[in-house]
């Protein structure tokens, strides 16, 4: 795990503070926003450059797995999103589109950090990767009409426009950088080696300048923050103690059923965000569910990890 991937809560925490405190500024907080759009396709232009998307078909020589997680990813989470929604966010049409939007997009890079310190199948966690954001990209637009296209909030028009913007464009690119590079092995892992710090930063430098032009709003609605934590947590709980049940149901071994709960557990916050903060530019609320939700979940993600140790010890001794 690099410095960066340690710190990330943190540097998540510390770009919504910066952000704040210079939009306090009349120059910056005016002329933020614009920078915003560049800096996602630039950070998920680099995400999807490190995401073997040409390695798809891995997935399938697990057929168990990958059909049991794809399930529990793309059929029971959206459903538990919107049931958590509703009872706790119903009122609050911006809350609960960012919080469908953040809950509906499995993790693509951080489950397999957990996954290798749980001691689960990271080969295995690979494999899915790939197909977790295929799907992922296709489907989010269809849960935001499913979920939420009765709440005003969404257009479809613009919501269809900034998904060819903000995910399309990247992932052509970098589909076309690793067709340039595919001949040259270790010319294209040196190069990918060499930007991976730089998804992080981008998306840092993007909440900085979101927070700077719409911080205010954050700063009158600080109350909301706990409106969403609940939410969030029960999530995390209940879908731990699904996955779980079903990796046993399904026979799986401890290295097994430990990917399934990371992979279904972890969730894709920057492709979120980017989606919120292209789709929804007049509604920072929907960002704001998608800033604290990796405060939440790198923490919880953590904890989750020893408790998976602990009860395989247990259970071995």
């Amino acid at each position: 795990m690099s410095l960066f991937e340690k710190l990330y809560t943190l540097i998540i925490l510390l770009a919504v503070v910066i952000g704040i405190g210079i939009g306090q500024m009349d120059l910056i907080r005016v002329n933020a926003e614009s920078f915003i759009v560049p800096l996602l396709v630039a950070m998920l232009y680099i995400t999807f450059l490190q995401i073997p998307i040409e390695e798809i078909k891995k997935a399938f020589k697990n057929i168990k797995f990958t059909y049991t997680s794809v399930t529990i990813n793309f059929v029971w989470t959206p459903i538990l999103a919107w049931v958590l929604a509703m009872i706790f966010l119903g009122d609050n049409p911006a809350l609960y589109i960012g919080f469908i939007m953040l809950m509906v997009t499995p993790c693509t890079d951080w489950y397999l950090i957990f996954t290798g310190i749980a001691k689960g199948n990271v080969a295995l966690s690979t494999a899915i990767l790939p197909l977790n954001l295929i799907l992922q990209v296709i489907l989010l637009p269809i849960y935001l009409l499913i979920f939420g296209g009765t709440t005003g909030v969404i257009e479809l028009g613009f919501l269809v426009e900034s998904i060819l913007i903000v995910l399309f464009i990247p992932l052509v690119l970098a589909l076309i950088t690793k067709l340039l590079l595919r001949n040259k092995q270790q010319l294209r892992e040196s190069f990918i080696s060499k930007l991976s710090v730089y998804p992080t930063i981008f998306l840092s430098l993007a909440i900085i300048a979101m927070f700077a032009s719409q911080g205010q709003l954050l700063l009158d609605n600080l109350d909301l923050i706990w409106q969403i934590t609940l939410p969030l947590l029960l999530f995390f709980v209940i879908n731990f103690i699904f996955s779980q049940k079903v990796g046993r149901v399904m026979k799986y071994s401890y290295s097994d059923r430990t990917s399934l709960s990371l992979n279904t557990l972890a969730r894709n916050s920057p492709i979120a965000l980017a989606i919120a903060m292209t789709a929804f530019p007049d509604q920072p609320l929907i960002a704001l569910v998608l800033v604290i939700g990796p405060l939440l979940e790198l923490p919880v993600l953590a904890v989750i990890t020893q408790l998976l140790l602990f009860f395989n010890k247990n259970k071995s001794q």
